[in-house]
């Protein structure tokens, strides 16, 4: 193996955005383990009498639902601007992009 053999440190932006997605999947986790409830059931109210039984939070699901949408959206819109700058530099090693640096 060269250079790049360990993604979370070779220097190739597609590895960067693999990088950036694990660690936004990682908040997945941490939102459903802020609305877990132990012993509680899922927020089906249709069975359930009002106040007879605790249940998990249904707002938290709601918005990891939403991170998943928006993090798969993220993941997109990145690797088609690093196909963008592989295209027109013929790399994607950010070290040898010297025309994007300020």
């Amino acid at each position: 193996m060269g250079r790049g053999d360990r993604p979370a440190t070779s220097r190739s932006l597609i590895h960067a955005v693999g990088c950036l997605s694990v660690c936004q999947a990682a908040t997945y986790v941490l939102l459903l383990a802020v609305g877990y409830r132990d012993g509680a059931t899922g927020p089906v109210f249709s069975d359930l009498a009002p106040g007879s039984r605790q249940v998990v939070d249904p707002v938290v699901q709601a918005l990891a639902l939403t991170d998943v949408v928006v993090g798969a959206t993220v993941t997109a819109l990145l690797l088609a601007l690093v196909v963008q700058v592989a295209k027109r530099h013929g790399t994607v090693d950010p070290d040898e992009l010297s025309e994007l640096r300020g």
